[in-house]
């Protein structure tokens, strides 16, 4: 038996591996197709540092088509040679023989959960850092005009950004209170700074402000300076302005520089959200009930797609015995599967949202879907 495992497993190994680099290669290629107009003159060694870091993302999405291309062309070579009949006559079932199959199936599943959840958010971040910040030298210049949540609840917005300098213009920082919308905090700089975790702020004025009392002011008889003056400072309840126009004004944020451009320099943000950021969006207090539906939703997508990789095995395997004759049919067996999860994984998660309180089933439709088509097809066989 286990004889038996060591041969199905060397079938595996070498269409598994082929199929992770040939896929891998077409899509880190398209990356770089995509992106090569905004590339020119940069080092071959930060175009391959910035393809390195889309790796962790790139397996997630290539390892369920190499999983098929295993599955397909293995048994269906050993289908075409009859050593699957060979290995029945001897008393051992379908079952046994496909078991190194499912076993490098979890493996997989496994591996896939650990890269989709820890470590994919992280390079994706560290992604669009380096191609805003290093490959484009564009930086914080897509940001311009735009008003954009750094977390710890403060917005930022700038002007324009001067990418030689690394440093924004016109920038204005806002943070109100959470128990009373109409009060909070407004600074106004002429330049500033944002690097790690902190804004950098020079030429500033930092201005307490309180809406709810704005009303007050026209209560104010015109003939009365003091009664002006008080409800002009239960506005203004506090104003800084520095003596001098170099000192700084150092603010923290909760989204690092790289988190910023990551989110919001992309008119689709990168996926950075992982294992510890989706667990306390669900279960932490005072998070909004749209954020919490949306973390259930993407920690569900994050889950199904790794499945994929054992479902799959599942679902190709009725293909590869009846139609794997060649490394060719096997190939295009393989794509079609792939393509036909792909697709409906992606109608899926468009209809998720649509099922009320139970957005899980439009996510797993795919791999429900595979599974038992699977399972038919294999009783059929």
């Amino acid at each position: 038996m286990t004889r038996l495992t060591r041969l199905v497993t060397a079938e595996l190994v070498p269409p598994l591996l082929a199929g992770t680099l040939l896929f891998t290669a077409i899509l880190s290629f398209g990356y770089f197709f995509i992106s090569s107009q905004w590339l020119a003159g940069v080092p071959v060694g930060l175009i391959a540092q910035w393809i390195g870091y889309q790796l962790p993302d790139t397996l997630v999405k290539v390892l369920p088509m190499a999983v098929v291309l295993m599955t397909v062309v293995a048994f269906g070579r050993m289908n075409t040679e009859r050593e699957l009949v060979a290995v029945q006559s001897g008393g051992l079932s379908l079952g046994r023989v496909a078991r190194p199959a499912a076993v490098l199936g979890l493996l997989i599943t496994l591996l896939s959960i650990w890269l989709s959840l820890w470590v994919a958010p992280r390079a994706n971040v560290e992604t669009r850092g380096l191609y805003w910040d290093a490959l484009t030298g564009s930086g914080l210049s897509q940001l311009s005009g735009k008003t954009v949540d750094l977390g710890a609840g403060l917005t930022l917005y700038i002007q324009g950004y001067d990418a030689a300098s690394r440093e924004m213009r016109g920038v204005r920082v806002e943070k109100w209170q959470a128990d009373n919308p109409k009060r909070g905090t407004v600074i106004f700089a002429d330049r500033g700074t944002f690097e790690n975790n902190q804004l950098s702020l020079r030429g500033y004025g930092v201005y307490g402000v309180d809406y709810g009392a704005v009303n007050a002011l026209s209560a104010v008889p015109e003939n009365d300076p003091a009664a002006l003056q008080a409800a002009v400072q239960a506005v203004f309840p506090s104003v800084v302005v520095p003596q001098n126009d170099t000192d700084p004004l150092n603010v923290d944020t909760g989204l690092s520089r790289k988190q910023t451009l990551a989110q919001y320099a992309d008119a689709i943000g990168a996926d950075s959200e992982g294992w510890p950021e989706l667990i306390t969006a669900l279960t932490a207090p005072g998070v909004k009930d749209s954020d919490r539906a949306a973390a259930r939703l993407s920690l569900n997508r994050k889950l199904a797609l790794p499945f994929a990789n054992l479902v799959l095995v599942l679902a190709a395997l009725p293909f590869a015995l009846r139609f794997g004759r060649t490394l060719g049919v096997s190939l295009g067996v393989a794509l079609l599967i792939a393509v036909a999860y792909y697709l409906l994984f992606s109608v899926g998660l468009s209809v998720a949202g649509l099922v009320p309180g139970l957005p899980e089933l439009g996510v797993w439709l795919a791999n429900i879907v595979f599974a038992l088509g699977g399972l038919w097809l294999l009783r059929r066989s």
